[in-house]
């Protein structure tokens, strides 16, 4: 199946770029209510899913152990920017557990927001482990450990007894199995997992609704959701798309991101869960249509809905800031769509 086109870059009047991509929207039932392209196909989630990934340093009581808080938690499912406030907190989550920097695993990258990338370099500084936009979600799996009483060194290896937990945990939310035979290794070094798109958006649903999950499950994950929703600085960063998408949303649509062009998120009031790729890896495109679809599931009288809509389309900016095309839906989700 060709996916179709969902997505569109203008310059001028003309139309530049194209993005086919695929999207699903599901109950928690698995019943599809909206879907474009081959929502079968297996897709990795990569950092889309680390609210589902957090669900154990929940539910094993670390999160309360350690006294965190929505700006923690949140943490713990970011893709963080690397700006001063998200390497402090993630530094102080390990501190708590008894940590240092030293023990994540997940390798060193300048930070994603530019202002601080610039800051760092001026100062002399270089990148660490907390500056990895993942530092957060590493933070967590460590703290888990240590509360846990596992071992925490080689944290990051899909045969490691805290990583099976998250596995785990993975697979009876989405209900696909996670087999080694569709494992690769994620950026920051931890097993990723390519699963259905409908199951990804199924899982989702899931999280937001509690449906098909264990009571403590259910309340881990209304828990993540809801630190996400009050804290979206510390899910993405300052002027970030995702951070955008959050605020925008203002508690009523979860979303997250993940790379190479991959949305996912909920509307927890209707029990619906998102799911987007791209086919080409596009974020500015997968941002786009997930604004678009989120937008046009939600009432039309939605306040949060029209903000999350206009969201779907973003100016291209020139050098010197000058408006000159936009990012927008297209295909079925073009504004004069059916």
């Amino acid at each position: 199946m060709t996916n179709p086109v969902l997505c569109e870059v203008t310059r001028g009047a003309v139309v530049e770029s194209r993005h086919r991509a695929s999207v699903a929207v599901v109950d928690s039932d698995g019943a599809a209510v909206m879907h474009f392209g081959d929502i079968d196909a297996a897709v990795f989630a990569r950092s889309a899913i680390k609210a589902i990934q957090a669900l154990p340093l929940v539910e094993s009581g670390a999160a309360d152990a350690f006294g965190f808080g929505d700006r923690e938690l949140a943490l713990a499912c970011a893709s963080h920017g690397g700006e001063p406030a998200h390497t402090e907190l993630a530094a102080s989550m390990l501190a708590r557990a008894g940590l240092g920097p030293e023990a994540l695993e997940c390798g060193a990258h300048w930070p994603g927001t530019e202002a601080a990338a610039f800051d760092l370099a001026r100062s002399g500084g270089e990148p660490t482990a907390l500056h990895n936009n993942c530092s957060g979600k590493h933070s967590g799996f460590l703290c888990a450990c240590a509360h846990c009483g596992i071992a925490h060194e080689g944290y990051v290896e899909r045969d490691h007894p805290f990583q099976r937990e998250v596995i785990a945990a993975l697979e009876q939310v989405t209900g696909a199995a996670h087999a080694v035979e569709q494992c690769g290794m994620d950026g920051c070094s931890i097993p990723t997992h390519a699963v259905p798109l409908k199951a990804l958006a199924q899982g989702f649903a899931r999280m937001a609704t509690g449906t098909g999950l264990a009571p403590m499950r259910a309340k881990a994950a209304r828990r993540l959701f809801a630190a996400c929703m009050a804290e979206p600085f510390y899910v993405d960063g300052t002027g970030h798309p995702c951070t955008a998408m959050l605020e925008a949303g203002a508690g009523e649509v979860f979303a997250k991101n993940g790379a190479e062009g991959v949305y996912c998120g909920a509307i927890p009031a209707l029990g619906l869960g998102i799911a987007v790729k791209c086919d080409d890896g596009a974020g500015r495109a997968a941002a786009a249509i997930f604004a678009a679809v989120a937008s046009r599931l939600m009432p039309s009288d939605s306040a949060a809905g029209a903000r999350i809509g206009r969201l779907a389309r973003v100016p291209v900016l020139n050098r010197k800031s000058l408006d000159v095309g936009e990012v927008r839906p297209a295909g079925p989700l073009a504004d004069n769509a059916g």
